[in-house]
């Protein structure tokens, strides 16, 4: 009994302290649960699915960027780039040739001969 009661007052402080320091908006989309090893699990839950969709989002990014011609080229590139190491974080490799051709696809029709000369090149 009296382990039962030092197990529940420590899975009562276990789960004060988890809900406390998580935010209140990613609160509510968690499942409550009384056990603190089932909320952690509904954490991890939440987390995976947002992750997905994260990860989603970024790949629509990558398809999606077109150069705007008001900053530079290079800031567009090393954007690009950012994305994929991002997308590398989460164990999504997207090959250097790859990342490549879609840079060159999202640059304007004046950057032809850039793209020409690229493509000319191993």
């Amino acid at each position: 009994k009296v382990t039962y009661e030092k197990w529940e007052s420590s899975n009562r402080m276990s789960l004060m302290i988890m809900k406390s320091s998580i935010y209140v908006a990613i609160r509510r989309a968690i499942h409550d649960s009384n056990h603190s090893k089932t909320y952690l699990a509904s954490v991890e839950e939440q987390l995976n699915g947002s992750s997905k969709t994260h990860a989603s989002t970024l790949i629509m990014k990558i398809l999606t960027t077109r150069y705007d011609g008001t900053s530079g080229m290079r800031e567009h590139i090393m954007m690009m780039n950012d994305v994929t190491s991002k997308l590398k974080g989460m164990e999504i490799v997207i090959s250097e040739g790859f990342l490549v051709h879609f840079i060159m696809t999202s640059l304007f029709v004046l950057f032809g001969p850039f793209k020409i000369n690229n493509n000319t090149q191993k």
